[in-house]
Formats: C-alpha cells, structure tokens, sequence
C-alpha cells in the first residue's frame, strides 16, 4: 500500500503547491472518504476537460503542471487527483481501459481515425479497507453543455462514465481492462495508442508529436 502514497516525478504529491491545496480543499474534514470526494469535486470541475493536449512526455502527466494550467485529458487529471489524495495520506493509483466513446467530437476522431479511445484513465482511492474508482475526467460545464451525464462521487461506489447520455443515445462503452498502475505508465500509453492503428499502417498524433506508421 505504500507504494500508492509515495510521491514520484510525475505524481508529484510532495510538491508545496500540491500539499498546500490538498490541505486547504478538505480544511475541516476528518473522514477520508470526505475528503476523496472533495477532492474528486476540485479536480472535476476547476480543472476544464481538454483531450487535445500534448501527453507523450512525463512532464505533460505531471500533477503540478495540470494544476498551473488548469486543464487536461482524463489521465492527465487523474494524476493531480491522485497526488492531492497521497498529499492527505489516502492511497490512490491510476486504471486503465480501453473505451469506445460514441459522441466523441469530430475533430478527436479524426485524429484517432476511430471512436476507440486505447488509453482512458481515471482514479481509484483506497477507502474503508477497498479500491473504489472516481472518473474526474468530464467537468459540469462540458457536462452541460454536450447533455452528458456527469458523474458523481460518493466515495463507496464505483464512479465512472454513464453508458448512456440525457438523451438516450449510447455514450461510453468500456471495451478492455488495462488494468492498475502507481504511476503514469508514459510509453506504454503510447504503444497502446500506436497499437490500436498499427495493424492499418495509420498514424495517431499524441499532442503536437505524430507516432505509428
């Protein structure tokens, strides 16, 4: 369990700024799973949802980094989630999946060349002696704005992406368990995004650097 408190490069929970705001978000709350669920609610929704970042560097996972500019994808918020929550000394680490997101943006499937998202990552906390995962990735403006259901986080049940958006129609389908990890698995991200167009000789572009072929 050490192993998901520790602070890393890339996961930076020892960094002033981290700890100063882990500290300040849950000022007054003893419980942990309080205190996951008031930081799962900073990081949602001060932190806008933007997929379109560059992400194939450590640096451009880096908690402190997401928390300076104030946007990132899904992984790149869960890293400052996770950071904050090892900065109040509850375990954290990273899932992945493999996900099929039927109302993803034109332009984003353009540059995947599909609707197949290989690496999307959230949070799971260890709470109350079990890991209960939280998705802090959508934040309520975008939610609002594109009719997505937004998820909410009780701190004892799984929060992930509806199934479904407010209108009915099909949203996320999890395709494939990628399984857990305590820091930010960088090249393996970028195989598993080049493998997913490899066998049709396509490229993907990670941010501003194209890889594959």
């Amino acid at each position: 369990m050490l192993t998901y408190l520790q602070p890393t490069l890339i996961v930076d929970s020892d960094n002033p700024i981290i700890q100063n705001k882990a500290q300040e978000v849950t000022k007054g709350q003893k419980e942990s799973r309080e205190q996951a669920r008031s930081l799962f609610y900073f990081v949602r929704d001060w932190v806008k949802y933007n997929p379109y970042l560059p992400r194939y560097l450590p640096e451009h996972f880096q908690a402190s980094n997401i928390f300076a500019t104030r946007e990132g994808n899904c992984v790149q918020k869960a890293s400052l989630l996770i950071a904050l929550s090892r900065a109040k000394g509850i375990p954290a680490r990273f899932h992945f999946f493999k996900l099929r997101n039927h109302r993803l943006p034109e332009k984003m499937a353009a540059l995947l060349l599909s609707n197949v998202i290989p690496a999307h990552g959230f949070v799971e906390f260890h709470l109350d002696g079990k890991w209960v995962a939280a998705t802090p990735a959508f934040d309520i403006k975008m939610c609002e704005k594109y009719g997505i259901i937004p998820v909410e986080f009780d701190g004892e049940k799984d929060a992930k992406f509806h199934s479904h958006a407010r209108d009915g129609k099909l949203h996320i389908e999890y395709i494939y368990d990628r399984g857990t990890y305590a820091d930010v698995p960088v090249e393996e991200i970028k195989e598993w995004v080049v493998g997913e167009l490899k066998p049709e000789g396509k490229k993907v572009v990670l941010g501003n650097k194209i890889s594959g072929g």
